[in-house]
């Protein structure tokens, strides 16, 4: 499954920001600014944001710190070298203090990092992704410091059903027709469908972040569920 997901993300990586917007009609940038509310970072928050790969929530992480006057620094973390040079180029065309961003090119489920080492950790529509979702929650809850905080952004199962069954419609019969017509990209866009479908709920995702060792876990439903913010603590 690592090598089918790394081969889709390479083959997507120069039309990611397409992608997402066609797979959400563009909410997920508001999506993306929910999360980011919802950590509400400082200034001393070590920020490690996993499957990073352009960048989207760090950069949101350093507009949120710049606006308080501070100065932060992220770790990107992306299984996907592809996914990575696309941030950095977003990272010099947004003229980004280059000295307030590590990049690196690591697995979820086996991370560099030192334990104990992360205030706070963030992954956006990459845990669904993973091979083993639960070996990629120990990481996080690893590397995350006591008293860190576990962040997740990823597409749910939409409630109620009637609104559910019109959601795979879309999902299956409109999705990868546009990313063909936008990206010219089918199956990458056939998988991330099949893939969103085949994520736990909402409450069994829960049940897992609470196996791997995080308390005080909650989650919010976003657009009717079809995103869900799970958010947990290492105490």
């Amino acid at each position: 499954m690592m090598f089918l997901v790394h081969q889709v993300f390479k083959s997507v990586a120069d039309s990611y920001d397409a992608m997402n917007d066609v797979m959400s009609c563009g909410v997920h940038r508001l999506w993306k600014d929910e999360l980011m509310r919802t950590l509400d970072p400082s200034p001393r928050t070590r920020l490690l944001d996993v499957a990073g790969g352009t960048g989207d929530i760090a950069f949101r992480y350093l507009k949120y710190i710049s606006d308080m006057k501070g100065d932060g620094h992220v770790t990107i973390a992306d299984i996907n070298g592809s996914m990575l040079e696309e941030g950095k180029k977003r990272a010099l065309n947004l003229e980004l203090n280059q000295g307030n961003v590590s990049w690196v090119e690591c697995d979820a489920e086996n991370l560099p990092m030192e334990s104990d080492s992360y205030s706070a950790y963030t992954i956006a529509f990459g845990i669904r992704n993973v091979t083993h979702i639960e070996k990629a929650l120990d990481e996080a809850y690893r590397v995350l410091e006591p008293g860190g905080r576990f962040l997740c952004l990823e597409f749910s199962q939409v409630n109620p059903a009637a609104l559910r069954w019109f959601y795979d419609q879309y999902s299956f019969n409109v999705i990868p027709v546009m990313g063909h017509i936008v990206a010219g990209q089918w199956k990458p866009y056939q998988y991330l469908v099949e893939s969103i479908r085949k994520f736990p709920c909402q409450e069994d995702f829960k049940y897992m972040i609470e196996s791997a060792g995080f308390r005080c876990v909650t989650y919010t439903n976003l657009t009717f569920g079809v995103v869900a913010i799970h958010s947990g603590f290492k105490l």
